[in-house]
């Protein structure tokens, strides 16, 4: 079987890799067993999502909570799921974008971490508004895990703030 996208890079990089197909397993539940066991060998502490279009399971989320990022195409909470730009485009908003969150048990529903807003311009189709939303999120995602990383910060109900605690 050939690597997954990005595997051959990741080694060129240095960067440990390992892909774990779900369509080799028997079940999703030995297909995520595998997944957390091998992020716990690995000692990861953050696990960051991007293009991995399958919801995540209680054992997953339990396993790294509040310790998953993702990365979505519209500005939460509209448009979750597939297809955000088409979404977004048929219920003619003006303005759409990317939302870096926190990963809970729902579809794109976590707490909200960093936003970017990306106009809608007139005549524009899915590819060109998925385009610059593209550019958005290449700045937007190191920017939440940044912050995550470097900033206190807290959660109260589904608000994600950054600052000491009160």
């Amino acid at each position: 079987m050939a690597d997954a996208p990005g595997l051959a890079k990741a080694r060129e990089l240095g960067l440990p890799a390992l892909a774990i197909p779900h369509k080799e397993e028997p079940s999703r539940q030995a297909h995520e067993e595998k997944v957390i066991a091998a992020l716990r060998e690995s000692g990861a502490e953050w696990v960051c999502l991007a293009g991995y279009m399958r919801l995540l399971s209680p054992a997953i989320v339990g396993a790294f909570r509040q310790r998953i990022l993702n990365i979505h195409p519209s500005l939460l909470p509209a448009f979750p799921g597939l297809d955000a730009q088409e979404q977004a485009l048929a219920h003619g908003v003006k303005v759409s974008g990317c939302t870096v969150h926190l990963v809970d048990e729902g579809l794109d529903s976590g707490p909200i971490v960093v936003q970017r807003a990306v106009p809608v311009l007139d005549g524009d189709t899915a590819a060109a508004l998925s385009a610059r939303i593209l550019e958005a999120e290449h700045q937007a995602y190191p920017e939440a895990l940044r912050r995550l990383l470097t900033e206190p910060w807290t959660i109260g109900g589904r608000r994600l703030t950054f600052g000491p605690s009160l």
